[in-house]
C-alpha cells in the first residue's frame, strides 16, 4: 500500500483547502468505489480528504417545493425516504436496483455520482486503458466488449457508467451543486457526466478541488408517474446491461411531458431527447412509443459482442412507457 496523508475535514472550506486541487488528492465519502480502486492499484492518492464529518447528510424541502439531497446522504436512506418514494419513485427504484443493502448503507449520493466505470480493462493495471492511463489504448475495443457502450463512445474508450441513481436523476432533470476553490456553482445532471471523446480520463465536468455538496430535485417533476427498470445477468448485485428511467405526464390523451434516460449504454446516462421530441404532443400509443424509441436508438454503434443491447434497451423503454400510459388510462377509467 502506498502511504498517503489523511485529513478528516470539519468544514467545506477546510476540505477544499486540504484537497488543494492537486492531481493526487481525493475526497472520501463512503469509499465503496475509491477504496476498491486503491486496493487494485488503479488509484494511488497522495491525500485523502474525509468528508463524512461534514453536515451534508440532510434531505430538505426547497422553498419551491422540490427536494435538496445532501451529498453525504446514504443511498439506503435516500431510497427509503418517504418524500422520495412518494414524489420521485423512479429515484427510489433505481437506488434499490443499484447494489446490495450492505453497500447502500455505506455509499453516498455524491460518491454514487462520481463512481468510476467497472470496465475490466480499467480495473486491471496489466491491461491497456486510456481512461486509467491516457495514450495506452483501449483494450475493450478488440477485446471482450459485451458489457460496453453502444452509444456515444469513441475510438479511445467504450466504457459505460455504472450508476443507476444517475440515470434516474437525468430523467428527473435534477441539478448538482458543487463547491470548490472558485466558489459555488450548479450543473444540470444531464450535463454532469461526459462522453469520452479524446479525454476518457475525465468522467465528469467537476473541476479540480470541487466537492459535490447536494443534488436538487425540481418541483416540476414531483408526483409525476415515473418508473425504473434494469436488465442484468443476475437479479442481484449486478450492473446494468441496459436500464431505463421514464417520467411521463399525459393530459387529454396526449403526452404533456416525457423524459427517458438509458443506463448501461454509454459513458454517461443517455437522455433520449430524440424520442422525447417525437412523443411530446402525441397520443402515447404502442406504435408511437416504439417509433420514437427506435428513432433514438438508430444512432447506436454496437461493438462486436454487444449488438443485443439495442433491442434490449428498446424493449425496456417501450415496456416502461406503455405501462405508464396504461396506468394513466386505468386511472381515467376509474375516475
Amino acid at each position: 500500500m502506498k502511504p498517503f496523508a489523511y485529513v478528516r475535514a470539519t468544514g467545506l472550506a477546510e476540505a477544499v483547502a486540504a484537497h488543494g486541487g492537486q492531481p493526487g488528492s481525493r475526497y472520501l465519502g463512503g469509499g465503496t468505489n475509491l477504496v476498491d480502486l486503491m486496493k487494485l492499484g488503479v488509484d494511488a492518492p497522495d491525500t485523502l480528504v474525509d468528508l463524512t464529518g461534514l453536515p451534508l447528510d440532510a434531505i430538505e424541502e426547497t422553498p419551491a417545493g422540490g427536494l435538496r439531497v445532501g451529498s453525504g446522504v446514504r443511498n439506503s436512506d435516500l431510497a427509503l425516504h418517504p418524500l422520495i418514494s412518494a414524489r420521485y419513485p423512479v429515484l427510489s427504484q433505481a437506488l434499490l436496483a443499484g447494489a446490495s443493502a450492505q453497500l447502500r448503507n455505506v455509499a453516498t449520493t455524491g460518491g454514487n455520482l462520481l463512481q468510476r466505470t467497472r470496465c475490466p480493462y480499467f480495473q486491471d493495471v496489466s491491461k491497456p486503458c486510456n481512461k486509467r492511463e491516457p495514450g495506452t489504448g483501449c483494450g475493450a475495443l478488440e477485446g471482450g466488449n459485451r458489457d460496453h457502450a453502444v452509444l456515444g463512445h469513441s475510438a479511445r474508450c467504450v466504457a459505460t457508467h455504472p450508476s443507476d441513481m444517475a440515470v434516474a436523476l437525468a430523467a428527473l432533470d435534477a441539478t448538482v451543486e458543487l463547491q470548490g476553490p472558485n466558489g459555488a456553482r450548479t450543473v444540470a445532471a444531464t450535463a454532469f457526466h461526459r462522453l469520452p471523446g479524446d479525454h476518457p480520463e475525465r468522467d465528469t465536468v467537476v473541476e479540480p478541488g470541487e466537492i459535490v455538496t447536494a443534488v436538487t430535485l425540481p418541483p416540476e417533476r414531483a408526483g409525476l408517474p415515473s418508473r425504473y427498470r434494469k436488465a442484468r445477468d443476475r437479479a442481484s448485485y449486478a450492473f446494468a446491461l441496459a436500464s431505463a428511467a421514464v417520467v411521463l405526464d399525459i393530459a387529454e390523451g396526449r403526452v404533456r411531458h416525457v423524459a427517458l434516460a438509458f443506463g448501461g449504454l454509454a459513458h454517461r446516462p443517455w437522455r433520449a431527447t430524440t424520442a422525447e421530441e417525437r412523443l411530446v404532443g402525441a397520443a402515447p400509443t404502442e406504435g408511437a412509443v416504439r417509433e420514437a424509441v427506435e428513432a433514438e436508438l438508430a444512432r447506436a454503434r454496437p461493438l462486436r459482442d454487444n449488438a443485443f443491447k439495442v433491442p434490449l434497451a428498446r424493449n425496456l423503454a417501450c415496456a416502461l412507457l406503455n405501462s405508464l400510459a396504461a396506468d394513466h388510462l386505468a386511472r381515467g377509467a376509474r375516475s
